[in-house]
């Protein structure tokens, strides 16, 4: 590849990395190890998609789908590999008057972690604090569309967390 194209995945890279791996940290919840692989295969197939990147959605973007694709992925691979059953996980939510932020945050997360892959890409989106615009953009879903699916995933997570 040419210098230019190193030059560009290079401040693509530096620019967005910790955005990437918190995703794929909150993907795999939490799990730093896994974590990490997923953030390195998405910056592989960043690095191999930089010659067909149009322009036509900003780099911030495209990076967000190729990370969605990647982890995506992941899940139906490791679906694929293992028959354990996700829905075997229990949320342990203490009460919400004597918690720490530290032990809301791990309870927020652990709730995350029970919901769908999809909603939980969502949601991690909606939590770096993306414009719901992009979000809808990265998820090919209308605006509305995503506003509805966005109050749902978060009545689950009260539910989840025992918020109601």
């Amino acid at each position: 590849m040419s210098t230019t194209i190193q030059l560009s995945f290079q401040s693509i890279f530096d620019q967005y990395q910790p955005m990437v791996a918190q995703m794929c940290l909150g993907f795999v919840s939490g799990d730093q190890d896994v974590a990490s692989d997923l953030t390195q295969e998405v910056f592989i197939n960043t690095w191999n998609a930089m010659g067909k990147f149009e322009g036509r959605s900003s780099y911030k973007t495209w990076i967000y789908r190729i990370t969605i694709n990647t982890c995506l992925q992941y899940h139906r691979k490791k679906k694929r590999d293992t028959h354990v059953s996700i829905g075997s996980l229990e949320s342990d939510v203490a009460d919400s008057n004597n918690t720490t932020d530290e032990e809301r945050s791990s309870e927020l997360y652990h709730a995350i972690n029970q919901l769908g892959k999809v909603d939980r890409l969502i949601i991690m989106m909606v939590l770096d604090e993306l414009e719901y615009e992009e979000i809808a953009e990265v998820m090919g879903i209308s605006e509305s569309n995503l506003r509805v699916k966005i109050h749902r995933i978060k009545k689950r997570l009260k539910n989840l967390m025992n918020y109601d």
